[in-house]
This record gives C-alpha cells, sequence and structure tokens, in this order.
C-alpha cells in the first residue's frame, strides 16, 4: 500500500494572508475556515493523508507568542479544522515539529522538559481523534527520542519518524541514516523517513540506506528543489512533473510514504498522485536481520556475519580506587581518558560502570552517559544491577545502548526488560539462574533458552540480545575452557544470537594470566564469539586478538589491518611513552573536550612561564583548528566541536582568572540575528557560542528580529561583522530586505548568511559576503574575511 501526504503548509498559509511574525498556528483558532481551505486543496489533489497545521505547537515553540497556555486549544481546533476537509476516506497525522533547542548536554533543555512538551501536545492531538503522529524535521536524534518516547506513552496510533538530513548525508549533530534507522526501529517507530533540507535526487540515496537498515515502511517528503532568488523572489525551482519524475525511483528505493515539504504545493501533489497511480508493483528488499549498536553518529553490527568486536572494560571502579575517587568526587576526567585510549586500542564498545558506594549511582550514571555519548562515537554498554540507575542512564543515551545485564532470576527480568523495550535497548542475557551458574555447555544452552523466551514475553525479539557464554577458571575445574568453548558453539547453531562474554576470569590463580587470556581469546573466536569483553590495553591480548580476527575470515580488512600494523614492527618491539610537554596536553585536552581538566593544565603551563599568546597560538587555536579540520572531513560532528569550543573558552577564563591584568584580544565583534518572522534560533545559537569560544565578542540580537532593528544595532555598535540566519523558506525574503536595510544605513563591514534553506548562490544574489553552511564553517570564514578583507 501506497501513501500521499500533503505539500508544504508555511508557503499556503502566506498565501493565504498570514503576515512575517505571526503565529501559523493561532490561526487555527481565529482563522479556521481558511486553514480547511488549505486541507481541501490538498485532499483534491489526492492526498489521502493531511497533516494538521500544528508543526510549531508545543509550548516551547508556542511561548515565543506567549501562548504556551493554549497547547491543547490550538492542537485540537487544528485537528477540527482538518477534519472538516478530510471527509470519511482521508487520514489525519497530527505533526509534531522541534522545539527550537537543543537537549542537554548540547543545549539547557533538559531531556524531561522535551519528553513533558511532546506529552502534552501529542496528548492533545490524540484526544481530538488524529490517525497518526508524524514527527518531523528533526535535526538531533535525542530530540526525536524524546519526541517518540512521548508518542508511545501519549497514543496508541501509528509513529512516523522523518529527520532532516544536510547535503552530507547527517544530521546537524551528526546522525547518518543507518545508526537513525536501527536506532529509531528499537526505539517502535512504526515507520520513519526523511523530510525538508534537500530535494528528491539528495533524499534517494538516504531512503536507500535506510530501507538497507530497517524492515517497517518509510517516508519520504522532499523539498522541491533548493531555494533561489529570482527577480526578487524567494523560488523553489523543481516543478510539479519534475517532481513527481522522482516517485519511481524513491519508491523503487524503499519509500512507500510520499509527500512534500518545502516548496510544493497542490500542483506538486496532483502530479506526484498521477506517478504513484501508474507504478508497477515493487517488491521492497531489507536487510535488517542482525544485532546492532548504536551511538549518536555509529552503528555497530554484531553477529557471525560481522567482524568481532572488543567491549572494553576498563571504565570499571571495581578493585581501582583511583578511579573510584574520582568518581566519587565527581571527577570524570580519568573516565574520558580511559573511553579514548581504550578505543585506541581497538575497542568499539565500552562498558560503563558507576558502581561506586555511596553515591547517587543514577545522578552520576547520567552524567557519565552524557559525557562520553558526546566525546566518543562508539557505542556504549550500561552496566548495573540497579533499574533506577539503568534508566537514568538510557534516558540520557541518544542511541541504542547494551544493557549489561540480565540473568534468569525473575526480579532482574522484570525490572530490566521493560526498560529494554521502552528505550530501544539490546540486552546482555547471563544463563544464571537462583541456584548459580550451570556448570556444562548443555545446561547453560538449556537456561540461554528459557531466557530468549521470556525476553518474547516482554516484546523482544533474537536481534535485541547478546548471550554470555560464561567463563569459570581453570585452576579449579580443567574443563571450565572446554565447556565454554561449547557453549559459544552451541549458541551460534542451537539459538543464533551473538555470543559474549568477560575473558580474564579463566586464568584466575594462574601464573601469566595474559598469556592464559589470549589464548583464550582466540580459541574462542574460532568457536564463536563475536564480542569478548576485556582490557584492551593488554599487549599480548592486542596481538593475538589482530591475529585471531585475520584468521577467522569475518573482516575482510582484518588482513590488511593485520598487515599494515606489523609490517614494520619486530616481533620483540614495545612502546615507550612519553608525556608530552604542556602546550601539547592542552592542545589535546581541548581536543578531547576535557572542560573540567583543561584549567588546570592552563595553569600549569602559566607557572612554567609559558606566556598567554603562546597557550593561545600553539595549544588552543592549534586544537580548534585541528577539530575544524576533522568536522569538515566529517571525522567529528558537533557535539564533539561544541564541546572542544567550551573547553576553549574554559582555557582563556583560566587565563584571566591566574592573570587578570591580562585580557585577551577579541578577534573582532560580530552582530548575530535570525531575521524577522522567523523563530527557529537554534542554528544562530551554535554560531554564536562557536564565535565566541573562538576568540570574537558577540553581540546576539535574538530571533524574530526586523530589519531596522539589525540596522540600528549595527550602526549603535559598529561591528566588522554581521551573522544573518533564515530557518524558513517563508522568511528567506527577510534577507534580502536586512541587507538592503543595513546598505541604505551606511554598514560597510561583511555579511555572513546562513540556515537550513539558504544556499551560496542564494546568498550571493541577496548581497551578502559569504554563506556559511555550518558553525564550524562561519568561524572559518569570519576569520578569513577580517585577515584578508575580503
Amino acid at each position: 500500500m501506497i501513501y500521499l501526504f500533503d505539500g508544504a503548509m508555511g508557503t499556503m498559509l502566506h498565501q493565504a494572508g498570514l503576515k512575517p511574525g505571526q503565529c501559523p498556528e493561532l490561526w487555527n483558532i481565529e482563522e479556521p475556515a481558511k486553514i480547511t481551505a488549505i486541507h481541501r486543496l490538498y485532499v483534491a489533489a489526492g492526498a489521502n493523508i493531511i497533516e494538521t497545521n500544528t508543526f510549531g505547537a508545543n509550548r516551547i515553540k508556542l511561548s515565543h507568542y506567549g501562548l504556551e497556555a493554549k497547547v491543547a486549544a490550538i492542537n485540537i481546533a487544528a485537528v477540527t479544522a482538518a477534519r472538516e476537509a478530510a471527509g470519511t476516506h482521508t487520514k489525519v497525522a497530527g505533526s509534531i515539529g522541534p522545539t527550537g533547542k537543543f537537549i542537554a548536554p548540547l543545549g539547557e533543555l533538559t531531556f524531561d522538559a522535551a519528553y513533558e512538551a511532546f506529552y502534552e501536545q501529542i496528548s492533545a492531538l490524540d484526544q481530538a481523534g488524529i490517525d497518526y503522529i508524524i514527527i518531523e524535521t528533526i535535526i538531533d536524534i535525542q530530540e526525536m527520542r524524546a519526541a517518540l518516547l512521548a508518542a508511545k506513552a501519549a497514543t496508541c496510533k501509528p509513529v512516523i519518524c522523518q529527520l532532516s538530513f544536510d547535503a552530507d548525508g547527517r544530521t546537524v549533530t551528526g546522525t547518518d541514516p543507518r545508526t537513525a534507522a536501527i536506532t529509531l526501529e528499537a526505539l517502535g517507530a512504526n515507520v520513519i523517513g526523511a523530510n525538508c533540507s534537500l530535494g528528491p535526487a539528495q533524499l534517494l540515496p538516504i531512503i536507500e540506506t535506510l530501507a538497507q537498515n530497517c524492515s517497517i515502511p518509510l517516508s519520504v517528503q522532499p523539498n522541491a528543489g533548493m531555494p533561489q532568488l529570482i527577480n526578487g523572489q524567494t523560488i523553489f525551482p523543481m516543478t510539479a512533473t519534475e517532481m513527481a519524475g522522482w516517485i519511481p525511483k524513491l519508491a523503487a528505493a524503499g519509500a512507500t510514504y510520499f509527500g512534500g515539504c518545502c516548496g510544493t504545493t497542490p500542483a506538486h501533489i496532483k502530479a506526484i498522485r498521477q506517478a504513484i497511480n501508474v507504478l508497477p508493483q515493487i517488491k521492497i528488499h531489507r536487510n535488517s536481520a542482525f544485532t546492532a549498536l548504536t551511538s549518536r553518529t555509529r552503528a555497530i553490527n554484531i553477529g557471525a556475519q560481522f567482524a568481532p568486536v572488543i567491549i572494553g572494560e576498563r571504565i570499571n571502579p571495581t578493585g581501582r580506587k583511583a578511579l573510584a575517587a574520582d568518581i566519587k568526587a565527581g571527577n570524570f576526567i580519568t573516565v574520558k581518558k580511559e573511553a579514548l585510549a581504550q578505543i585506541k586500542a581497538g575497542a568499539g564498545i565500552l562498558d560503563v560502570n558507576m558502581g561506586v558506594p555511596g553515591i547517587d549511582q543514577a545522578t552520576v550514571m547520567k552524567q557519565a552517559i552524557e559525557d562520553l555519548s558526546t566525546l566518543v562515537d562508539v557505542p556504549l554498554a550500561i552496566d548495573t544491577t540497579d533499574p533506577i540507575t539503568l534508566e537514568a542512564g538510557l534516558k540520557a543515551y541518544p542511541g541504542r545502548a547494551l544493557i549489561n545485564s540480565v540473568t534468569a532470576e525473575p526480579d532482574r527480568l522484570e525490572s530490566f526488560l521493560p526498560l529494554a523495550k521502552k528505550y530501544g535497548a539490546a540486552v546482555l542475557c547471563l544463563p544464571i539462574t537462583d541456584s548459580g551458574v550451570p556448570l556444562t555447555a548443555i545446561d547453560r544452552v538449556a537456561v540461554a533458552k528459557k531466557l530468549v523466551a521470556l525476553t518474547q514475553e516482554y516484546g523482544l525479539n533474537h536481534h535485541d540480545l547478546l548471550l554470555d557464554a560464561l567463563v569459570m577458571t581453570v585452576a579449579t575445574d580443567a574443563k571450565a575452557a572446554a565447556e565454554t568453548l561449547l557453549t559459544l558453539k552451541l549458541y551460534r547453531e542451537q539459538l543464533g544470537c551473538p555470543a559474549v562474554m568477560g575473558l580474564s576470569n579463566v586464568s584466575f590463580g594462574l601464573p601469566r594470566r595474559d598469556l592464559m587470556n589470549a589464548a583464550f581469546c582466540a580459541m574462542a573466536v574460532d568457536a564463536g564469539l563475536d564480542a569478548p569483553i576485556l582490557n584492551p590495553f593488554d599487549p599480548l591480548m592486542q596481538d593475538v586478538w589482530s591475529a585471531a580476527v585475520a584468521l577467522s575470515g569475518r573482516n575482510p580488512q582484518a588482513v590488511v589491518e593485520y598487515s599494515k600494523k606489523y609490517v614494520d614492527m619486530p616481533a620483540t618491539a614495545t612502546n615507550i611513552a612519553t608525556a608530552a610537554d604542556i602546550l601539547s596536553q592542552i592542545r589535546q585536552s581541548v581536543i578531547n573536550g576535557e572542560t573540567t581538566g583543561v584549567a588546570p593544565l592552563v595553569r600549569q603551563a602559566l607557572n612554567e612561564n609559558y606566556s598567554p599568546l603562546a597557550i593561545t597560538d600553539q595549544a588552543l587555536t592549534a586544537a580548534m583548528n585541528e577539530v575544524g579540520q576533522a568536522f569538515g572531513q566529517g571525522r567529528c560532528f558537533l557535539p564533539q566541536v561544541l564541546l572542544s569550543a567550551e573547553t576553549m573558552r574554559t582555557a582563556f577564563n583560566t587565563i584571566k582568572e591566574v592573570l587578570p591584568a591580562h585580557q585577551t584580544q577579541s578577534l573582532g565583534t560580530i552582530l548575530l540575528a535570525t531575521v524577522k518572522g522567523d523563530i527557529h534560533d537554534l542554528g544562530k545559537n551554535i554560531v554564536a557560542a562557536l564565535m565566541e569560544n573562538n576568540g570574537f565578542t558577540v553581540i546576539d540580537l535574538g530571533k524574530d528580529v526586523a530589519p531596522e532593528t539589525i540596522a540600528a544595532a549595527a550602526q549603535k555598535h559598529q561591528p566588522q561583522l554581521i551573522g544573518l540566519c533564515a530557518l524558513m523558506t517563508t522568511t528567506l525574503p527577510q534577507i534580502d530586505n536586512t541587507i538592503a536595510a543595513l546598505h541604505a544605513n551606511g554598514f560597510t563591514g561583511k555579511i555572513i548568511v546562513g540556515g537550513a534553506v539558504l544556499t551560496d548562490s542564494y546568498s550571493r544574489q541577496a548581497g551578502a559576503d559569504a554563506y556559511a553552511d555550518n558553525g564550524v564553517t562561519a568561524v572559518n570564514i569570519a576569520k578569513h574575511l577580517l585577515a584578508t578583507g575580503k
């Protein structure tokens, strides 16, 4: 079955008389007949699902207009207006747009506050009788998680989740389609897809990737091409016929829900309906039969057909007094360093345990998960026996985590499995009963089968589970290793779930434990181990692991990687670590985003008589240049950039604290504003933070700022640079108006523009000096303009 949504609402509202700066959603109450008339045009064009005029009808967005108390009334009125046009054959989808704020730690909005705002809006839509919930134009997977969780709690209606991707194939915060598909399907989305920002040509490969990584239906709502400025008017160039021409390709890629976003009109929807009506029968092939974990920006597949992956065990205070003391003191520097070092040593997943007596483990776990998920790109395993701590970690995690762990004991199952289902987590299962650890492989497999059956009662399936083979020490039982290896083989033959286990217990009580652990690891990989939990720093284990994975044949690149690693290394070589000089340590601290660790390093450097200029140029600026280069090459993403920028600002403040008389010279003054009629200031806020943390003086005028206000502020503050932002197609003309007002008022500095709907060509036609498609680029352009004057 193929479904067709409507097209753009904002464009039609402005054609109907909505003025810039007015609240579009308030028309549901004040002008319901006009809203119904727009819906009727789309129904007549062939749409069989129309979206309510509620994109910004959450309390956070409505507060800009002082309407936060009218959430229920506005949303209910929107459904009434849509129902009047829908008749008996057209369904109504409640539209849920973003809050316009980043969720912590990227922004100040808490996850719970976002969840509550979405829950309130979705509850009102459900009360009014919608048929679907569609969460759309979301640029951060964590905000999508909050909205989807709220939707699953507030309604039983199907939930459609649409992210907005940039031209590089990722969302603003770095999530790629593969990661999004795995995360959202596990979390319970009924349909996933993409809308806005891009045209159908750019969204085609995104739909193809989504189809390869999930088993649920897909939706796509492209823009009518990219906007152009023609004769002073904002035009989306793709005609209805051209857009309809992409429907067969998008359908072949796997989409079954179609519609239009910015620039699309009833004419576009009519043409798409005609294209759908003549589509041949398409058999959609999906490739989703695998177990996977995700971070915000990366997915890791686990199983027999994939390369084995190491789960790093070092973020665990058990038996480590110094780490336990740091965690108890709220100091996560060691935790972060352990994380980065384990990844460098080869870990593909990190186990996170905050089990320190006498602390609020839930609060500490939340903080650790927030910090680590911003710092690293590998998935995390949340290791705890406490359900409250587990939920705190799962809620804070912007991906699909692994729960470590559950046993066949009823209390653990009843408290952990509902959380796994709710948050879309995978579960590590230990075949342990009230009677303890089964000694034989046959008995372990029998318990594992019971565990698998029990998890299914909670709505989980084989692809949500990893099975631990359990290893006992051979010092007390000579057959212990053999029984574990047989367990691994039987897991693969009889259950098909990925196998995982800790290795070090096998050697307990024996000399040369490193040798015993490494040899056992090689044997276990051959027997079917998919994800060992181990210390990746052990040099012998590193060597044996590289060889074992290459010999297993499960990773086509493993032999190449092995050859590169050892081609120039003598068999007896050892790596001798040398302490980096203090400036290098500061530089690395900024790159790693160690906001609490950089201050003592800066103080040390000043005590060693390094000048503030040397610290700034050789450490701080050098670090941000490296981060910017990594961002441009797709090796790091916005969360890491923001964290590094915050660390740099902490370093600057430390210099001022130690040397109050020293004032770091501003690179220049930049005045920032989101243009009139546009209340979306998320992108502008990112630019403001990055500019300030890179040494610019920032004057932020906020959002919905009139051209004359910006021109007056420019005359008052005399900035060298002005940055203008527009996120909506309907406010693009305000870019032109503002630039004209600035020039008419005598402004002679440089103007940089940006925003999701802007393009380089549009910017040039509008009279801007430069176009920046992201915050990092904006900083680099600003530096270049001030240095060269052109």
